[in-house]
Order: C-alpha cells, then sequence, then structure tokens
C-alpha cells in the first residue's frame, strides 16, 4: 500500500529520520507513537507530500485515496453549515445533483429526448454512488461527533476550533478513503464522541495510521505499533499494551547482549594493550584492534520511563471539608448547566469530573476555583489553599524568561537545586532548563505551566484538562506526580487511561445535579453501563421542604419577631463589613501576584503578613455572620 525506503529527513543539520524503513499493508490499522519531537505529524506530512524527503523514498499506488487529518485544518473558515462542509466530502455525487437540478429547470422548456435521456442518465448515475443517502450519511456521523440536529445547521465559523475539527473528520470518514492518517483525533474530543469514534473506525475497511497519546484509544483500535525513536521506525505486532511488553522483554535481551559485548570488548582490550608492545605479538595485536573497530557495537537501554522522585509536599494541610457546594444553580442563555446542586469535596478526595462537552465541566470547576458566578454558595474550608490550572495559563508564561527563570519568579522560595529537581520530572534535564519560554512546543509549556502548579505550596488542586498536548511519557509523569500528591484534586480530562491512574471520586453532572460514584473510572464505567438513566428530573429534597414550610406556616410572637429584628439587622452589618474586607483581602492578593512584589523577599514578607492579618479578620467576621444566620435560622423554625 504504501512502501518507506531509506528514508532521510534533515532539520538544518539534525537528522530527524536516518534511513528509517517502514511498509503500511493494507487493511493494518497502526499506532504511531514516539515522544514529543520524534516527527510523528512530520512523518504523516512527508507521507502526504506536503514535506519532502532530503533522501529516500515514498512509493504508493497512484489511485490511493489518503484521509489526512491534522491540527492545521483547525484554520479553515467556511460560512456554510457544517452539513454542508461534511457533505462536500461527496464531490461527485454533489456536482451531478447540480447537473439533475439545471436539468430539472431546463425540461420546464425543452421536452427533447435528448434532455430527457441526460436526465435519466444523471439519476441514475446519482443512484448507483447512493446520492440519495448522502444527508444521512452525513447527519449519522456528525450526530456520533456530538452535533445536535440544530447545531448541524449553524455555519461552520461559528464554532470553536476543537468542534471544527470534529466537522473535519466528519468530512473526511465520508470521503471512505483507503488509509485515514490520523494526528491527534481524540484531542478536543469529549467522551462519548471518543467512544463513537472508537466503534467506528472498528468498522472501517482501510487502513489506519494513528497519531494519539490516549492509551485506551489505540488499545482498542490498532494491531500494530510503530515507535519513532532516534530517526528509525521500530515495527511491534499488536497494540500499545503488547507494544509495552514486547519492548521491556526485547530491552532485556539487548540489556544482555550489550553487558556481553561490554565485557567482550574489555577483555579484547587487555589483551591487545598486553601484546602491541611485543614484536612477536604486535601483528596479532593489530588484527585484533581492527576487528574491534569494525565490530557492530550493541547499544545499551534507554530508561524511557523516568519515574517521579519529588516529593510534592505542602506546609498546612487542609481542614476536613475542602469545599462545599450548596443550592448552586447555573444557568446560560441557551443551556440549564445546575439548578440547587449540592456537591462536598473532602480531604484526601481524587475527583475525576467527566462528562460529554457542554454539560458543564469546565464551568463548574471555575465556579470551585471562585472564578465564576453563579447563585448559591460554594465555601472553602480551613486552610485550604488552590491552584487552578487550565489551558489559557499556557497563554501567561513570560516568553523572555528561560524555563528555570519562570519557575524561580513564580515559586521564590524554592531553591534552584529544588526547581532542577521538579524540572526534571517534568523531562526537563540539564541544559534544557535554560530553554526561553518562546521556543517551547504546546506540549512543553504545558509541562512548564505544570510544573508551576505543584510549586505553590497548595493543597487542593483544579485540573481542567491537565493532559491536553502532552505525549505518553508526560502523562505518565504527571500521574506519578499526582498519585505521590498528598492533598486533594479535582480534574477533567478525556484521557481514560489518565482518569483512572489518579481518582477516586467519579463526578458527573446529570439531571442539573452534580452525581458522584464512589470509585475509579474504570469501576464507573461498569456500573454506569449497566444503570438506566432517568429520563425526567426528580424534584429537589430542599424544594420539597419549602413547599411543605410555605403550606403550614408557624406562628410568631412579638418577642420572637423583636428578637429576630435585632438578630438581622446585626447581620446586615456584619454583611456590609464582610464585603469591605473580602476587598481588601483581594487587593492584598493582587499584591502579592505582582512581581515587584513576589520578586522582592522583603516587600513579599510585608504583603504576606497583612494578607493573613487580613484574612484572620475576615475569617472571623465570617464566623461571626455564620452563628447569627443560625440562631435566626434557629427562631424562625422554633
Amino acid at each position: 500500500m504504501i512502501s518507506i525506503n531509506d528514508l532521510t529527513f534533515l532539520i538544518g543539520s539534525r537528522a530527524l529520520y536516518d534511513e528509517a524503513n517502514w511498509h503500511i499493508k493494507p487493511g493494518e490499522r497502526i499506532g504511531l507513537i514516539g515522544a514529543n519531537g520524534t516527527g510523528k505529524s512530520t512523518l504523516l506530512k512527508i507521507i502526504v507530500g506536503e514535506y519532502a524527503p532530503s533522501s529516500g523514498s515514498i512509493s504508493m499506488s497512484k489511485d490511493l485515496k489518503i484521509g489526512y487529518l491534522n491540527q492545521d485544518l483547525l484554520s479553515y473558515e467556511s460560512h456554510h453549515t457544517i452539513l454542508h462542509v461534511a457533505m462536500e466530502a461527496f464531490e461527485r455525487q454533489n456536482q451531478i445533483h447540480d447537473e439533475i437540478e439545471l436539468l430539472l429547470k431546463k425540461i420546464e422548456t425543452d421536452y427533447s429526448e435528448e434532455v430527457l435521456y441526460k436526465l435519466s442518465d444523471k439519476q441514475q448515475e446519482f443512484e448507483a454512488l447512493d446520492g440519495y443517502n448522502i444527508e444521512y450519511k452525513a447527519n449519522e456521523i456528525l450526530a456520533g461527533l456530538g452535533f445536535s440536529t440544530e447545531d448541524q445547521h449553524r455555519p461552520l465559523n461559528t464554532f470553536s476550533g476543537g468542534w471544527r475539527m470534529r466537522v473535519m473528520l466528519a468530512k473526511i470518514l465520508l470521503q471512505t478513503p483507503d488509509i485515514l492518517l490520523l494526528d491527534e483525533p481524540t484531542n478536543h474530543m469529549d467522551l462519548p464522541s471518543i467512544k463513537w469514534l472508537e466503534t467506528y473506525l472498528a468498522g472501517f475497511e482501510g487502513a489506519i495510521v494513528i497519531v494519539s497519546h490516549d492509551r485506551y484509544f489505540l488499545d482498542k483500535i490498532v494491531n500494530r505499533t510503530v515507535e519513532s525513536r532516534k530517526g528509525k521506525l521500530t515495527t511491534y505486532a499488536g497494540n500499545y499494551t503488547f507494544y509495552l511488553e514486547e519492548k521491556s522483554l526485547r530491552g532485556e535481551i539487548q540489556k544482555g547482549e550489550f553487558k556481553n559485548q561490554q565485557a567482550k570488548i574489555k577483555q579484547e582490550e587487555k589483551l591487545i594493550e598486553r601484546f602491541k608492545a611485543k614484536a612477536s605479538k604486535a601483528k596479532m595485536a593489530q588484527s585484533r584492534m581492527k576487528a574491534l573497530d569494525k565490530l557492530e557495537r550493541v547499544e545499551d537501554v534507554d530508561d524511557d520511563n523516568p519515574t517521579v522522585n519529588f516529593s510534592f509536599k505542602f506546609s498546612k494541610p487542609s481542614g476536613r471539608h475542602v469545599i462545599r457546594i450548596e443550592n448552586a444553580t447555573k444557568r446560560y442563555p441557551n443551556i440549564d448547566i445546575l439548578e440547587n446542586a449540592e456537591a462536598v469535596i473532602e480531604k484526601g478526595d481524587k475527583i475525576a469530573l467527566i462528562g460529554a462537552n457542554g454539560k458543564g465541566k469546565s464551568t463548574l470547576l471555575r465556579m470551585v476555583a471562585g472564578v465564576e458566578q453563579f447563585e448559591g454558595s460554594c465555601e472553602t474550608g480551613h486552610n485550604v489553599t488552590t491552584t487552578f490550572f487550565a489551558q489559557h495559563q499556557l497563554e501567561s508564561l513570560h516568553l523572555g524568561n528561560t524555563i528555570l527563570e519562570e519557575l524561580q519568579a513564580f515559586a521564590p522560595k524554592h531553591t534552584d537545586t529544588e526547581l532542577r529537581s521538579i524540572l526534571g520530572c517534568f523531562l526537563f534535564t540539564g541544559d534544557d532548563v535554560f530553554k526561553k519560554i518562546k521556543v517551547l512546543s504546546g506540549g512543553e509549556k504545558s509541562r512548564v505551566a505544570l510544573a508551576k502548579s505543584l510549586t505553590t505550596d497548595s493543597n487542593f488542586l483544579i485540573l481542567d484538562e491537565p493532559t491536553n498536548h502532552l505525549d505518553i511519557q508526560s502523562v505518565n509523569i504527571l500521574i506519578q506526580a499526582l498519585q505521590q500528591f498528598e492533598g486533594t484534586f479535582i480534574a477533567v480530562s478525556h484521557d481514560r487511561y489518565f482518569l483512572d491512574n489518579v481518582a477516586n471520586k467519579i463526578w458527573f453532572i446529570e439531571e442539573e445535579q452534580i452525581k458522584q460514584y464512589p470509585g475509579t473510572y474504570a469501576e464507573y464505567e461498569i456500573w454506569n453501563s449497566k444503570r438506566v438513566i432517568p429520563a425526567s428530573k426528580p424534584i429537589p429534597v430542599k424544594q420539597e421542604k419549602e413547599v411543605k414550610a410555605k403550606v403550614e406556616p408557624k406562628p410568631v410572637t412579638v418577642s420572637t419577631q423583636q428578637q429576630l429584628k435585632k438578630l438581622n439587622d446585626q447581620l446586615q452589618k456584619i454583611e456590609l463589613e464582610t464585603v469591605d474586607l473580602d476587598k481588601n483581602v483581594k487587593a492584598i492578593e493582587a499584591e502579592l501576584a505582582d512581581e515587584k512584589v513576589y520578586s522582592d523577599k522583603a516587600k513579599l514578607a510585608e504583603a504576606n503578613k497583612r494578607y493573613l492579618a487580613a484574612k484572620a479578620v475576615l475569617d472571623d467576621a465570617q464566623n461571626k455572620w455564620e452563628t447569627l444566620a443560625a440562631e435566626i435560622m434557629e427562631l424562625e423554625t422554633a
């Protein structure tokens, strides 16, 4: 199908590929894997002809139909509906359809046999190409990728980049190519869409080459794994799990061969050293030296799976209750997210927040982080210190800084040795730490932002899609870091391997409520596959209590009324004080975030002292407010 022979591709003086070979056969389902920067996306572009190899050849049949999905398609613009864009895949059917429309218009005035025959021929060809079902096929694929019927009639340019990518994928799938080249197809997809794509690709009859960091996705789809490493392409006859086992086995064999060869080389070198000065043995020594020079050396096995050996600790543990959400209601103009929802995050919870896009996962994370307005309350517990990681934080990295400088400015309390140890965990070793932020790839910037998030002395992490732009190796590093993290976190991710290895609770939004499954993601999947999802929304318990209270009002005495008035006046006074105190605390927080302050030890210490004092006063006022509120509620219900 496609034959790659002695491929060399140079970037400057660096060989991204050095005489690499690979043969793609019909029907193969291949996972193309490797660390970021090893040339996976570049190789796909070489195959489709976007890049020319420095040397070597790529051969394929002239009529081979290739469907190529890549991240560059995010920039595609169109004012047409997404249904129209998807149906552009049916180029010949659309052409015939337009010709039929013209002939039908012509036949209104021209009844000649020539026009009738042409119309009949076109209609027969259209039917033979299954033209009457192309809209149904497009509807089906777009629906599988998460688009509602209403969405399909919206213009493409009204959708975000991630949704546009799904439309381009739909268009490629509708073209039914002989081979699919998919570069990170699950990026920007939610879990239901990933599962649909798995099912679709399982029934695809052509060959598939997938670049992906989603281990579960690769395991479900591929039957071959090709590793891009050190300029070569190595094939393994199985899925990703098989690749790991087989590579480990090959590594053990190679280690043995390396040790044996090194022992043999040392023995030869000793003999040569011993006899080269003796005239009678000099010829023999020279012969052995030549043989040693010609020896094909076995390389030692590199460790491709570094472990996290840094202990991510924080100075203050949180109280038992980290977050308490009560009566939370959140709506947007076209969608209701939450209605009187409640939830509690307790110390030690490792929560995976899952669900389809548009259900409010990121909104809920912002509510928990305190940066999204909503009706109701989200109370932060005692001694809780929070860090919120989201993809927009990549834009806040200082492009002129080196990686080490970025962490030094953000975490001045840490020593350079500690910071370099943290960066080493995220695969920045040696002189890598002196690279400028501006030259880093998206995945490298994500690793820097994650490293920053874990130097903040926080005991509660809020992580929105932390695995985006990370390769499999980097995802493994993040998993190890979070497994060692002794605090609490809540994370949104579509990477099921990541979720299954870090979470001990699952949250999902259903019927405008926050629901919880107390177990791992794998256990949740089994439970969820067996349950019947409710069709209607029950009345919340609190609403029932409110209805009863209105139906059966309780009498209030004069003395009670006077006491309630006094307490309410005090409550109102404290509320006004709390607003001013909260503004003061936020102003000092903004001051602490100022680079001029946190880079100056004296200013930082002084501002931190004022912050702690202001926070203590605010906490005291809030405690008084809670006590008064409890007294008022007790009197009202007595």
